[in-house]
């Protein structure tokens, strides 16, 4: 028997499918969400009984991304790899059809050879799935790599120190662990081949080169986001905005110059390095919005009460008994705020910012100044919103701006610390600001909730910057921009 007109129905089943869905009047998220829990499920199922042709899937998957560029509102140049990457900067929740054919073909593969059935493990029963790719050498490549990974051991990943991570070995699991193993090891090599014609992209892999954590947009997110914010995001990371370098790469217009400077017209040099954007005040607008929303985290912070921290005057030993385990008593995590109860608090918004005289008398001006007179103790906060590929840079600059201060103020028997944080014109906090989160005491959702805050902050302003930009005369934007 065979599937060719199985495959052919199947094939017509999508484009009516992708027709109703957009025939829906439905927001573009929406539809990209019906297309990754309604469309993708039900038509798995049918590519995992029919024996499909690899190339055939590829054409289903390329009009699914036609559609999903249009719901997204990002333009045709806009690269594939941007919508289904998981090992990339910005991550979307969206699954690609051809990931999850491989996934389900070797899943149908391990089903016939692994089961416990002796007359179908003998049978010999092969998925069937072009010249093009195979179920089988998939999954050998898969359990030769994870042989290989467990000769090696468990590496440090990114941050994270020796051991910190589980690492299952191969020859230890159970035929489900070994399943589940080998399932996930062909997502990786299918996402190691994404990752590496990312690289091979010199505009729209530049995100590559960010020392940034990355960010993942979840569907809670994708809510409360305007269409045109979501699209300013997508494009803003692939540099795929109409740019007047990319007019002039794309025969639109005839010179790749600022209309305000007469520079060079790169995303770069409109969001972050326009002299007249910089002299009339756009970039400093943006930086005190960021600065505003950082304000408001620390000043909440700031206002809850604290238990001292109180050292015993005797340490006692406990005794335990035979057969019985000591009491462990939690303590709570120390963070800078717990060292002293009463902290003021200066931003430099609004008006202009003067260092405490109390503690030393200085011309510079860090962006927050938080100090208690109690325990002598001074926290300097200094913001900075630049290019995300000069974030460490920034930080550098800055540190070396406010050493001597440090210096001084130490001298003068203040307790101080200095915290730099960058976050990206783009919306992508750097790990400073993840460091000074946990440094006051914000933990799990909670400093995850503040960091995105600040990255959200960014990215709103650096849009409505984006919007102005051909704008001779600057105006900000209103209470919500």
């Amino acid at each position: 028997m065979s599937d060719k007109n199985s495959i052919s129905n199947t094939g017509k089943q999508v484009e009516e499918w992708l027709k109703k869905i957009d025939k829906s009047g439905l927001p573009g998220k929406y539809k990209c969400w019906i297309y990754q829990h309604g469309l993708l499920p039900r038509l798995m199922w049918l590519l995992t009984v029919y024996e499909v042709l690899l190339s055939t899937v590829e054409e289903m998957e390329r009009k699914f991304n036609k559609h999903l560029r249009r719901w997204l509102g990002i333009p045709p140049s806009f690269t594939s790899l941007g919508l289904y990457i998981r090992s990339g900067q910005l991550q979307l929740p969206l699954s690609s059809v051809v990931e999850e054919f491989k996934v389900a073909k070797c899943r149908l593969s391990l089903i016939y050879r692994d089961s416990r059935d002796q007359l179908t493990r003998e049978a010999g029963v092969r998925t069937r799935s072009g010249c093009k790719w195979g179920a089988s050498t998939a999954i050998d490549l898969a359990e030769c790599s994870l042989r290989t990974k467990e000769i090696i051991g468990n590496p440090c990943t990114g941050r994270q120190g020796l051991g910190t991570a589980h690492f299952q070995q191969w020859s230890k699991s159970s035929p489900r662990e070994k399943r589940i193993m080998i399932l996930d090891e062909v997502r990786n090599l299918e996402e190691e081949g994404r990752r590496a014609k990312s690289i091979e992209l010199i505009t729209q892999g530049a995100w590559t080169r960010w020392n940034l954590p990355k960010r993942t947009i979840t569907w809670s997110e994708l809510w409360r986001l305007e269409p045109f914010c979501i699209s300013f995001l997508l494009r803003a990371v692939y540099d795929t905005l109409p740019t007047p370098v990319n007019l002039h790469r794309w025969g639109r217009r005839e010179d790749p110059l600022c209309r305000l400077c007469g520079g060079k017209g790169t995303m770069a040099h409109i969001l972050s390095g326009c002299k007249i954007a910089l002299t009339q005040g756009r970039y400093r607008w943006r930086h005190d919005k960021v600065l505003a929303v950082l304000a408001d985290i620390l000043e909440k912070e700031r206002g809850k009460r604290r238990p001292a921290k109180v050292r015993p005057l005797l340490s006692t030993i406990a005794f335990v008994k035979e057969g019985q385990r000591p009491i462990v008593h939690s303590q709570a995590r120390q963070n800078l705020l717990q060292s002293a109860q009463e902290w003021e608090m200066e931003v430099d918004l609004g008006r202009r910012l003067h260092f405490p005289e109390a503690v030393l008398s200085t011309t510079l001006r860090p962006d927050i100044i938080m100090w208690s007179y109690e325990g002598k103790r001074i926290i300097l906060v200094e913001l900075t919103v630049p290019w995300e590929e000069g974030c460490e840079e920034a930080a550098e600059r800055k540190n070396g701006k406010y050493q001597q201060l440090v210096q001084d103020c130490w001298d003068k028997g203040w307790t101080t610390w200095l915290m730099t944080v960058e976050v990206g014109c783009r919306g992508f906090p750097a790990q400073s600001a993840w460091n000074l989160m946990t440094k006051v005491g914000l933990r799990g959702h909670l400093r995850k909730a503040a960091v995105r805050r600040l990255g959200e902050a960014a990215e709103r302003a650096s849009c409505w910057l984006w919007h102005k930009r051909e704008g001779i005369s600057w105006k900000p934007g209103g209470e919500g921009q």
